[in-house]
This record gives C-alpha cells, sequence and structure tokens, in this order.
C-alpha cells in the first residue's frame, strides 16, 4: 500500500507540535499557570478586535445561511460578544485554578527492596481538534491542552475563520512572551485538504477529536489512523416517570430544550409515563408552544392530548427519535413503564446525556444503571452536561465512547499514564525458577 502523500508544510507544523509537546511536558505548573492568566489578560486586552473580526465572520455566516451552506443554529455560534469574551477569559483563569493532571501518581507498587514502580500520568503528546462554529472552543480547547501539557493543532469552520485566527495569534503570541512554554505549541489548520493530510499522519498525531456535525465526526472516525475522541449525535432524553413532581418536571423538561436547542446538551425527546398528568404535559408542551418549539408526537401522545386544541401537534415519523434537531423541535413519545422508556433511550439514544424526572429514589437509580449514556441524571437538566458546570474548567468536547475518557471530556481526558520503573542494578534473572519471589507491596503515596 501507497503510504499518503503530506505536504512538506503539514509535516514541518506537525513537527514543530510533536518538539514543542516535548517541552510542555516537562513545564512547571507555575509556568502553565502564568500563560493562562496572561491569556486571560490578552483576551480582555484586545476585545475590540476580537469582535471586529467576528463580525467579518458574522457577515459571511449570514451569506451562508441565506445560501444553505450553514444552519440557522451553527451560524447563531460564530457570534461573539463581551460576555463570551469574559467567559473565554475565566475559562482561561478555572483551568489554571485546577491541578495539574500530570506528573500524578496513580499508583504505586513495591516489586523489591530497592525496586519500585509507579504509575504516573502524563500528556497524551499533539493533539488534532476540528470544529465548527464556535471560536471560543479555540481558548478552551488551547488553554485545556497547555494545562496538560499538550501540544495541540486546531482546525475550525470557515465560517469562523477571522474569529479563529485572532483568537489563535493572541495564544501564540502570549506563548512567545511567555519565555518558556514554545509557540508551536498551538497552531492553526484552515482548508479541508490540511484535514484530508493530517488524519492519515498515523505516526505524527496521538488523537483527534472532532467536535462538529455528524457527518464531520463520521468522516473523521472513518478516514483517522490514529484513535478518535468524540461523539457524533447528542440525542438526550428527558423521562417524566409517573412519580414525578409538578414543579420539577416543568423546570427540567423546559430547561433541558429551552436553555440553549443549539448545542449537543439539549434534549430532543421526551419520554411520558402514561400514568402522568396529561394535564401537566399539555401546559409543558403549551409553554414549549410558546416559545416556538415544533412539536412531533406518537399517536398515544396524540390521543392523549386531544382536549387541548390550543396544541399544533405534527406526528412523529421513526426518523424522528433518531435525530438530532440542535433547533427548537421537539419529539414526544408516551411510554407505558419506566422500562419501556429505557429501552427506547438505548434503542435511539446517541449516549450522551439523559434525564429521569421522579420522586421515587429507587427507580432513579435502576434508570441511572441501566441507561447506556456518558451522562444519566435524576431531577437535573440535560444541560449540566457540560464540562465547565462539571468543574473541568472548559472541555475539550464531549466522549460518548467507552475507552479512555467518557462524558464532558477536560483534563482528566487529555493526559494518560506511563510506568515509571527505580531499581537498583536488578536484573529479573534473579527471580527466574523461584530463586527469589517478588513482593508486590502497595506503597501508600502521601
Amino acid at each position: 500500500m501507497n503510504s499518503p502523500q503530506i505536504s512538506s508544510a503539514i509535516r514541518q507544523q506537525v513537527q514543530q507540535a510533536r518538539e514543542a509537546s516535548l517541552v510542555l511536558a516537562s513545564l512547571d505548573n507555575s509556568a502553565k499557570n502564568k500563560i493562562l492568566h496572561e491569556l486571560a489578560k490578552s483576551l480582555r486586552e484586545n476585545s475590540a478586535e476580537i469582535l471586529a473580526e467576528n463580525s467579518r465572520d458574522m457577515v459571511e455566516a449570514e451569506k451562508m445561511l441565506e445560501s444553505g451552506e450553514l444552519s440557522e443554529s451553527a451560524c447563531k455560534r460564530v457570534l461573539l460578544n463581551e460576555d463570551k469574551i469574559e467567559q473565554m477569559a475565566k475559562n482561561c483563569e478555572s483551568v489554571a485554578a485546577l491541578a495539574d493532571p500530570s506528573g500524578q501518581v496513580l499508583q504505586a507498587t513495591r516489586l523489591d527492596e530497592g525496586l519500585e514502580l509507579f504509575r504516573v500520568s502524563c500528556p497524551i503528546g499533539v493533539i488534532l481538534v476540528i470544529f465548527e462554529s464556535r471560536p471560543d472552543v479555540v481558548i478552551q480547547i488551547s488553554a485545556l491542552a497547555l494545562k496538560s501539557g499538550n501540544a495541540v493543532i486546531l482546525k475550525g469552520g470557515k465560517e469562523a475563520q477571522n474569529s479563529n485566527r485572532v483568537l489563535a495569534g493572541l495564544i501564540r503570541k502570549t506563548l512567545l512572551a511567555s519565555n518558556s512554554a514554545p509557540e508551536n505549541s498551538v497552531s492553526l489548520v484552515e482548508s479541508r485538504d490540511e484535514v484530508a493530510e493530517l488524519v492519515k499522519m498515523s505516526a505524527e498525531l496521538d488523537l483527534i477529536i472532532p467536535r462538529g456535525s455528524n457527518e464531520l465526526v463520521q468522516y473523521i472516525q472513518k478516514n483517522a489512523q490514529v484513535p478518535v475522541l468524540g461523539h457524533a449525535d447528542g440525542i438526550c432524553h428527558v423521562f417524566l416517570d409517573e412519580a414525578a413532581d409538578e414543579a420539577k418536571s416543568l423546570e427540567v423538561t423546559l430547561d433541558s430544550k429551552l436553555d440553549y436547542p443549539a448545542v449537543c446538551n439539549a434534549s430532543e425527546t421526551l419520554l411520558v409515563h402514561q400514568n402522568f398528568s396529561d394535564e401537566l404535559l399539555a401546559d409543558i408542551l403549551r409553554k414549549m408552544q410558546d416559545a416556538g418549539v415544533e412539536l412531533r408526537v406518537c399517536a398515544e401522545t396524540e390521543k392523549r392530548l386531544q382536549n387541548f386544541p390550543q396544541l399544533k401537534l405534527k406526528k412523529a415519523v421513526e426518523e424522528d427519535w433518531k435525530t438530532e434537531y440542535i433547533d427548537l423541535i421537539l419529539s414526544v413519545k408516551s411510554v407505558k413503564s419506566a422500562e419501556a422508556a429505557v429501552q427506547h433511550i438505548n434503542q435511539y439514544g446517541s449516549k450522551h446525556t439523559d434525564t429521569i424526572v421522579t420522586e421515587n429514589s429507587e427507580l432513579a437509580e435502576w434508570f441511572m444503571n441501566t441507561v447506556d449514556a456518558a451522562g444519566v441524571f435524576w431531577n437535573a437538566s440535560t444541560r449540566f452536561a457540560d464540562g465547565f458546570r462539571y468543574g473541568l474548567g472548559a472541555e475539550v468536547g464531549v466522549s460518548t465512547g467507552k475507552i479512555h475518557a467518557r462524558g464532558p471530556v477536560g483534563l482528566e481526558g487529555l493526559v494518560i499514564y506511563k510506568y515509571k520503573l527505580y531499581g537498583n542494578g536488578h536484573g529479573v534473572g534473579r527471580y527466574s525458577n523461584a530463586k527469589r519471589e517478588l513482593l508486590h507491596e502497595n506503597i501508600v503515596v502521601e
């Protein structure tokens, strides 16, 4: 098989990132924190320039929206404002306040006198992150990568290229001024051709994290020759049990959908126990409708709501249960039991986040143990599935896989571990043929 053709420019960029990662791997935590605080300061001081570049992007994003190249929700995610810039700065400071995830002793074992084995966390290395629309992702990911000691190559969408450039530029200027971390710890690529080259670099990259549409993630998963961490869809569910509290049902259901419909942790399907109050269900759906939500309901739900003519209900089809709308659309299904709800979630869900509203604590624990998802909640909005809200400082993405990291991925998902063995001239031969037994004693690490 012929090896893929990689341009010299891309090879050089990746090589520079690899060299930077080796410096970052041994960088003192205080130096990393200083960089993050300086970056927060730079963001605040350069907010006018950031907003000017973002306004240029918004002009193009609106054109792409009109031509059908960009969805309305994606167009909205391009927009930056003073509040978002301040949030980016706070993200940097929040990440700086977290403990250094690298260099932590995870396990220690005494194999013999003078022979001690330590499992120690360490950076992954060089990470490629591909994302769409949201330019604030540049800061979130870079902050987490720097704190964890990883070099990162960023690829954003063309709809936000001016914003991405100015933000990446501020990061690189901050790194250059630090005299401690290489400027190439963070770099940017802009074309699809560059991505097509990068995903084939099996030896040079250590991890790829795609954030964006189902099509983007599936393309990366299909073509990448290195591990991929991410999720294709965010088909999140709210299940209203027959023992659900009225106030909690309203709060959790409405917040899960309406707080920010255009993101992966917004709910897409509402499952309702057949014994849940029809009047309360109608009230919830009326409030959804008033907020502009299109309601797509199963036949049973349509039947139980026939006495509420003010509700404009559209018949749901099979495709609705497996669709991530990221829009003001909600599919609604009535179920006979909690078991039926879980069966539906495990069949149609994307293993992202699902929540149950109930006062039955035993049922809630069963639901959280049985639903196969990265996040399972009780009486709480699906919108809590977020790295910042989890106290991770920020997140590089959400993983719905079951290897290494799952759910919102923060610092802990950006480190792996290595084994360090400290000996004193030990050889394996002295333990052969039962000459000497290994101790395998646990070492208590303070």
